[in-house]
């Protein structure tokens, strides 16, 4: 009961297909790891109170650095703590911004489920 020449059940067609598909995965699978490589060099700004705070975060949004002004310090902590706030959320969006620009030019349009939308 022998059935050479069968195969796995699927001609050599979609071999070629699954082949891409498995190089198409690699080649993204290695664009996402330079995604983060440069995520993580670049720099996002968020700011509050026209430039009173700013706060810094990677393209990771790994918190890098907050800025506060010495003309913001007479506003009290309340005023500030507020500021850092708006400033981190600032940065926070503008970073998801870019992640998800930057990932939709990686997968080239791909319908990936969990990363569109």
């Amino acid at each position: 009961m022998s059935q050479s020449g069968k195969g796995f059940g699927f001609g050599l067609g979609k071999m070629k297909e699954l082949t891409d598909a498995f190089k198409k995965a690699q080649q993204v699978q290695e664009g996402a790891k330079k995604l983060q490589e440069d995520l993580d060099k670049l720099e996002v700004e968020g700011v509050a109170g026209g430039g009173l705070v700013k706060v810094f975060l990677s393209g990771n949004q790994e918190p890098r650095r907050v800025e506060i002004s010495p003309d913001a310090l007479g506003e009290g902590a309340e005023v500030i703590s507020e500021l850092v706030t708006v400033a981190m959320q600032d940065a926070y969006s503008k970073s998801t911004a870019t992640m998800r620009e930057r990932m939709e030019d990686l997968t080239g349009g791909l319908n990936i489920p969990g990363l569109t939308g």
